[in-house]
């Protein structure tokens, strides 16, 4: 499946609603958010039905409970929940030129499970002091394809090589990881000197192109 968090045109909305992308149409979910829908099983009764090109795609995890970005198999470094930003969000950051580190991100379903994987770009402010200089931004979207989705298989194939159960076997170690928990890959190409009102743009086949830009 190809799920996302989106609002009619028209009808803007903070988190948006649970949506199934299906063609050209996006078949509303009866379920709060992608989190909630994971823990009730990956399956929910449908209500309306929107055309694509009518709706706006939301980040498919608005507050997720923790982010952790690996820079390697066995390493990783916890990034702000609170600075996830979505499809098209504009981003003001603590320096005049700024630098995105693409990634593919899994989100964390039931039981500690991958229910998905989606785009992250990791915004950076290079000459800020750390940890500030990755504080502000993390982008997410445009959907979340589950694991059993032939377009999984191709964005991971975008990315470096990663071992994704060994690293969620590392991520729960000696702890509990929650719905909605994001857990990122390393990065591919960095894109650098990104300045005022640069566009920014991250694809993998599958699950489309998340599109964000740095305020102008």
């Amino acid at each position: 499946m190809r799920l996302c968090m989106f609002h009619p045109v028209g009808h803007p909305l903070e988190r948006g609603w649970v949506g199934r992308i299906d063609g050209e149409r996006v078949l509303q979910l009866a379920a709060q958010t992608l989190q909630s829908f994971f823990t009730g099983g990956g399956t929910a009764r449908e209500h309306a039905e929107f055309p694509l090109n009518d709706v706006v795609l939301r980040a498919p995890v608005l507050h997720p409970p923790s982010v952790r970005l690996f820079d390697d198999q066995a390493t990783f470094a916890f990034a702000n929940p609170a600075a996830v930003a979505g499809p098209g969000a504009v981003v003001v950051g603590p320096a005049s030129s700024l630098t995105v580190l693409p990634r593919l991100a899994a989100v964390i379903g039931a039981e500690g499970a991958i229910g998905g994987f989606t785009l992250l770009a990791e915004w950076r402010a290079p000459g800020v002091e750390p940890p500030k200089d990755r504080d502000f931004a993390l982008g997410l979207g445009p959907v979340v394809v589950t694991p059993d989705e032939p377009g999984a298989i191709e964005a991971r194939h975008a990315f470096p090589p990663f071992d994704w159960a060994a690293a969620i076997e590392t991520a729960a170690a000696r702890t509990v990881l929650y719905p909605g928990d994001i857990v990122a890959g390393p990065s591919s190409d960095p894109l650098e000197d990104l300045g005022a009102g640069a566009a920014v743009t991250i694809e993998a086949d599958g699950i489309g192109v998340l599109e964000q830009r740095v305020a102008g």
